[in-house]
């Protein structure tokens, strides 16, 4: 059986072994745990978590900072534990990396619901930023192809149906992508 790996930071040592225990018994899989921030990132970048429960406010960083060091590399989902009553929640799930909140005293009933939407949330997250990627770049080599059909219009008297088919047949006798091709025209009708 699969078990979704989890690293837990957590200064307080009754509260970590309690939420241990709880992640164990749900079924997750504790790979690394620790009560300071800079041990947290090595361990993080070490073990590749799918999720990391972070007290915010741990000892040794800024909770929030860690979190959005986790966020800037895509390793895992980021849930903080934290008081609710000293600690405003929008503000909290707002910052950079944090998937949800724990809340403290722990609620054992809120630990599996919380792990798995944020587990949801980051998996969406990255699937949207993939595929924003791929339409940026779709949308790039469409711009390449449009001015190197620009270009052959303006310098070699073609139609636009022309330069499109000329751009066509170099990337189909070549075996290379329109875009590369459109780059290499624009590179030789700009000199």
């Amino acid at each position: 059986m699969y078990r979704t790996r989890i690293v837990v930071a957590e200064s307080d040592r009754d509260f970590r072994v309690r939420l241990k225990e709880i992640l164990r018994h749900a079924g997750y899989m504790v790979i690394g745990e620790t009560q300071d921030g800079r041990s947290l990132l090595q361990i993080v970048f070490q073990t590749t978590p799918e999720l990391v429960i972070l007290e915010y406010r741990l000892p040794g960083s800024e909770g929030i900072d860690v979190a959005g060091i986790i966020e800037e590399h895509h390793v895992a989902p980021v849930v903080l534990t934290a008081d609710l009553h000293q600690q405003n929640v929008a503000e909290l799930v707002r910052s950079p990396g944090v998937y949800g909140v724990l809340p403290r005293p722990l609620q054992e009933e809120m630990v599996v619901p919380t792990i798995e939407m944020a587990l949801a949330s980051f998996e969406r997250t990255m699937r949207l930023e993939k595929e924003i990627r791929g339409l940026r770049k779709a949308l790039e080599e469409r711009k390449l192809t449009e001015r190197a059909k620009g270009l052959l219009m303006e310098r070699k008297g073609m139609t636009e149906r022309q330069a499109y088919k000329y751009l066509q047949k170099l990337s189909m006798n070549r075996c290379v992508p329109l875009a590369r091709v459109a780059r290499e025209v624009i590179m030789a009708l700009e000199k």
